[in-house]
């Protein structure tokens, strides 16, 4: 085994001993990464650490003070007015009068008031959570598979993703 994959190693076997200890995914990656470069940078005579903490700070800037991202929030609070404005319920309402009186009808109305709600938050987590909220109630009360009513709501808030605007396509 080579140096680079001993250093792939010695970082896998880092991360999975730190997540084994319940620190959580995100931060355990982080400490494993600027850990790493301390480590590396003690080693190897031509890495230095600070370069790295000053390249560090600049790209936290540079993401926090993005033109794209900046749409984010926007997103998220439109979702957010939509849900307490009972649209995503009358969403639910209307693609269910549409669809209700076919067999599936109301998983099917589910997934379309997901498309409908996606296409205004722009968020699958947002789209699922909050058609969840409202459909299915309804898919339990009418007796749905709950595989087939988390499965069809599970799909559906796919779509928040998918369709423009969304967060990833702007």
């Amino acid at each position: 085994m080579g140096e680079r994959e001993l250093i792939g190693v010695i970082g896998l076997a880092s991360l999975f001993g730190l997540l084994i200890f319940r620190i959580p995914v995100g931060l355990a990656m982080i400490a494993i990464g600027i850990g790493g470069n301390y480590v590396l940078s003690l080693y190897v005579p031509y890495l230095r650490f600070e370069p790295y903490m000053k390249q560090f700070k600049s790209l936290l800037w540079n993401n926090m003070a993005s033109y794209d991202l900046s749409v984010v929030p926007l997103f998220v609070l439109m979702g957010y007015l939509a849900s307490h404005a009972n649209l995503s319920r009358d969403l639910f309402q209307g693609m269910n009068a549409l669809l209700g009186r076919f067999r599936g009808g109301v998983a099917m109305a589910a997934i379309g008031a997901c498309a409908g709600f996606g296409a205004v938050c722009g968020s699958s987590l947002a789209t699922a959570s909050t058609m969840g909220r409202v459909a299915l109630p309804e898919l339990k009360r009418l007796r749905y598979s709950p595989r087939l009513a988390t499965g069809a709501l599970a799909a559906g808030g796919t779509l928040g993703i998918l369709i423009p605007p969304s967060v990833a396509l702007v």
